[in-house]
């Protein structure tokens, strides 16, 4: 039985666009069922792209975005958190006590 008292806190790992797509809505249903979750969507490789030419109202502000992949492909994260590396990112969350899924 889960304590409902216990912080929930996920990072929904998505490297693909198709990931994205299925990191947003993982993240909506989460926080439909457990509306104190803590959610972060980190994003890499061709997932970056995709976030940033279809933004999304409702998930944007849990959008975690790599620093490196921003770098090698020129472009920038105007409004969206940028962290240092995607990967960095999804470590420190787990070493926080951070579940992980990849979508």
């Amino acid at each position: 039985m889960t304590d409902m008292t216990s912080p929930l806190r996920l990072v929904i790992h998505a490297p693909t666009p198709a990931a994205l797509e299925r990191a947003r809505n993982n993240a909506r249903n989460l926080l439909k069922a457990r509306p104190d979750a803590e959610v972060r969507i980190v994003v890499n490789a061709g997932a970056v792209a995709a976030a940033l030419d279809s933004p999304d109202d409702e998930t944007d502000r849990l959008l975690r975005v790599c620093g490196n992949t921003l770098a090698k492909t020129g472009r920038s994260a105007e409004g969206l958190t940028v962290v240092a590396a995607g990967v960095l990112d999804v470590a420190e969350a787990q070493a926080d006590g951070w579940g992980y899924m990849r979508a």
